[in-house]
């Protein structure tokens, strides 16, 4: 397991500093052979699938897709809003979507078990560490996970990485997902009843007190929960007692990371429990576009920090490259040796 990750506040590094990392990080780098790169022209138009409005993922898309039209990679490009990294990847999958934003442990599903190629999606690089929270109302007095016993939570919408994540995060905590209405199996403890309620629709409950708790996955801060609260006063639970267990049923896509003080105001800082969120691309994307795509996440990362950020490991050269186990596509690793010189 990786040491500790912290927010910096600082903005990420310039080109050069990304070429010196990448040049150590792609040491060993298995590239295959590309085609001679086409005159074909730019794409018509580029859509980034993002995530729901108040999150991360559709600010990040948003940001993105200007990018991509700005530099002329694409004659027009849009961001589209989605209910997060499952949906994303189905969007990605059919060709409703040229780019994906998506939480690494959903993206590692869509990839073949052992040496075989893998089939319908490929990385053009990590781009930032997603923060699972756990929020609770600070008035509730839930002080633990294992509090959540009995009790009501909002784990995500379907179509979320978070509805992938949170069952996982509450079975290393011992506890059982159980459907709202529905009766828990014979022989089950410390059931936990479980409601698909996105981030928005998922704050709303826990102000009025319907849910006792909301997972979320997202970047620190996420907008809309710093906004509700404003509203109503909030705090997180810690989840990293639960990483042992995570990290021995499901590899190594979690890690401990920090959610600092100040990040929402009043709450202290609390561990969290951070996944890898990569900008991925089928594998039959053309090598132009992929190629200027990375181009535009190393030469101008500068615009690609969503407004709310806090600094949040964006395309750090140690980061940038890591991709999870998801297979760079062969003109991004192209494209980031070329550009360590």
């Amino acid at each position: 397991m990786t040491g500790p990750t912290e927010l910096t506040g600082a903005l990420p590094p310039r080109r050069a500093a990304l070429k010196a990392g990448l040049a150590a990080g792609l040491a060993g780098l298995f590239i295959p052979a590309l085609n001679a790169c086409t005159a074909e022209d730019k794409p018509a138009t580029v859509t980034v699938a993002g995530g729901e409005p108040g999150g991360f993922y559709l600010e990040f898309a948003t940001l993105l897709a200007e990018s991509i039209k700005r530099h002329g990679v694409a004659g027009s490009a849009s961001a589209l809003t989605t209910g997060g990294s499952l949906d994303n990847l189905e969007q990605l999958l059919t060709g409703r979507a040229t780019l994906a934003v998506a939480l690494a442990d959903a993206a590692a599903q869509k990839v073949p078990a052992g040496s075989t190629p893998n089939v319908g999606i490929a990385a053009l690089g990590r781009v930032y560490e997603n923060y699972v929270h756990c929020v609770v109302r600070k008035a509730g007095g839930i002080r633990d996970l294992t509090e959540l016993a009995g009790r009501t939570v909002a784990v995500g919408e379907p179509g979320s990485g978070t509805s992938l994540t949170t069952p996982r995060l509450l079975e290393a905590a011992g506890l059982a997902s159980v459907a709202v209405g529905a009766t828990p199996a014979a022989g089950v403890g410390n059931s936990v009843m479980v409601l698909n309620l996105g981030l928005n629709a998922g704050l709303a409950a826990l102000q009025n007190g319907s849910v006792d708790a909301l997972f979320w996955s997202g970047g620190v801060p996420t907008a809309a929960i710093a906004a509700t609260n404003n509203d109503v006063r909030l705090g997180f639970l810690d989840l990293s007692p639960l990483l042992p267990a995570l990290r021995a049923k499901y590899g190594a896509f979690y890690d401990r990371v920090l959610i600092p003080e100040g990040a929402y105001e009043g709450i202290p800082a609390v561990w969290a429990v951070g996944v890898a969120n990569l900008l991925l691309c089928r594998n039959d994307l053309d090598e132009r576009t992929v190629k200027r795509t990375v181009e535009l996440l190393v030469d101008h990362a500068e615009e690609l920090i969503p407004r709310s950020s806090l600094g949040v490991q964006f395309l750090s050269p140690e980061s940038l490259i890591n991709t999870a186990g998801v297979p760079l596509h062969a003109a991004a690793a192209a494209a980031y040796r070329e550009l360590h010189g």
